[in-house]
């Protein structure tokens, strides 16, 4: 073969590589990566597999309006398996390898923070769609979940002031977001007079079990002569032997009532609800909330899971609100870019599903109603008490001494941590 005919011959070849590989990176740029961490095996996966769908639900609807920036959007979707620290390998994996441009993703607290130091390091934006203890406010995350002053604040004075509560069970599952939150509660309760022995609290593992003996002291803690309630901060799957051991010890909601932080209608739905009627959850939405943004919400939500027995949840609406303002904030930004979009989200506004309209503020915390309700035996909540109007979350509690002069603001002070006693940013900033 002549060298002109060969060399030729290698020209073509080169040009259809070159070719396939242009066509590769364009189809790769032509759709916006998502990223979805939500444990779907272990222990959490009862709570954050519902995330998932409804993030695919959310994608696959903005798709279905032409997508953003005349891109459509691509889920990525990943399982953590209730693994912490794999939680931060995937978060890792996400953004390096699979260059998505958000996250949308976690449940507890522990896993948020394995995430947060990646995040911060790779510049990326994390979206958090879980009530959580506060004590943190970062660049690279949105929190949509409730801060402290947006549950549990509300459902403790709910307790003191309606039902006349003198003691109260502190009970969590033993990781940072129970043991922070009971933190801010005992400082709470105590500044409102309660004794610390009218406190009790207890943590037991993730997946926990054996029940009898810790309801048995629970039971006899509540037989003082003094009205008792259980502020139960217990998370995932350990819920459902908790709640079965309460009906087995004839634990009523009339005798000690429990208000759960981390129980919603998905929980429920796997457990005979007949023995809890009456005991409580607080939360920022619950299906049954009357709206008709809601109405249709549900309806699409059976329609895309062809099930009409699946429920929505107050996580769920979080991931909704949060997905709305990353899409207004790309649009904003005119870029998906982490600093733009990061830069754009302070001050976007979305619709919630109890009929308002949710804000995006400097400290990176959205504002939301907060409402408490009562179990029914169907597995839904029947509100009982709601917020006039929609609570600002508060990133650092005022009941810590060491977060009282804390204060959060990415726009004006451009920094988490601010002390406004020193007028210093002792952390993270922009840089």
């Amino acid at each position: 073969m002549k060298f002109s005919k060969l060399l030729k011959q290698f020209s073509v070849g080169a040009l259809a590589l070159g070719m396939s590989l242009t066509a590769a990176t364009a189809s790769a740029e032509e759709t916006i990566k998502v990223g979805i961490l939500h444990s779907l095996s272990g222990t959490m996966a009862i709570s954050e597999t519902t995330l998932k769908d409804t993030m695919l639900m959310l994608i696959d609807e903005q798709n279905k309006k032409g997508g953003v920036l005349g891109k459509k959007l691509e889920a990525v979707v990943v399982d953590p398996a209730s693994n912490w620290p794999l939680f931060a390998e995937k978060a890792r994996e996400l953004i390096q390898k699979e260059k998505v441009a958000a996250i949308f993703g976690c449940w507890t607290s522990v896993s948020r923070k394995s995430v947060l130091p990646v995040v911060e390091e790779l510049n990326s934006v994390l979206f958090y769609p879980v009530q959580y203890e506060g004590e943190e406010s970062s660049k690279n995350v949105f929190y949509t979940g409730a801060a402290p002053n947006q549950q549990a604040i509300p459902a403790v004075d709910y307790l003191m002031k309606d039902l006349k509560v003198k003691r109260w069970v502190l009970a969590g599952t033993d990781y940072v977001y129970p043991r922070t939150t009971n933190k801010v509660l005992e400082a709470y309760l105590k500044a409102k007079g309660v004794k610390a022995e009218d406190i009790m609290i207890n943590y037991t593992p993730f997946g926990h079990s054996d029940w009898q003996s810790i309801v048995s002291d629970v039971k006899k803690f509540g037989s003082a002569g003094k009205k008792t309630a259980v502020v139960s901060t217990i998370n995932g799957d350990a819920n459902v032997p908790f709640y079965k051991e309460l009906g087995n010890q004839g634990i009523t909601a009339d005798k000690i009532p429990v208000v759960a932080f981390s129980v919603g209608e998905e929980e429920l739905s796997g457990i005979d609800t007949k023995p809890l009627i009456g005991h409580l959850a607080a939360w920022n939405y619950f299906q049954s909330v009357k709206a008709p943004i809601n109405s249709e919400f549900i309806k699409k939500w059976k329609a895309y899971t062809k099930d009409p027995k699946r429920v929505t949840n107050d996580p769920m609406e979080a991931h909704y609100i949060g997905f709305q303002m990353w899409i207004k904030a790309i649009e904003k930004a005119k870029s998906t870019d982490a600093s733009k979009v990061i830069a754009a989200l302070p001050g976007i506004t979305a619709p919630n599903l109890s009929g308002g309209v949710s804000t995006m503020l400097a400290n990176h915390h959205i504002t939301k109603p907060v409402l408490i309700g009562e179990i029914q035996g169907d597995g839904q909540f029947a509100t009982v008490w709601k917020t006039k109007g929609l609570v600002p979350g508060d990133a650092w509690s005022d009941f810590l001494p060491g977060s009282k002069d804390t204060e959060a603001d990415w726009v004006k002070l451009k920094c988490g941590n601010y002390n406004k006693v020193s007028k210093k940013c002792s952390g993270q900033n922009y840089k």
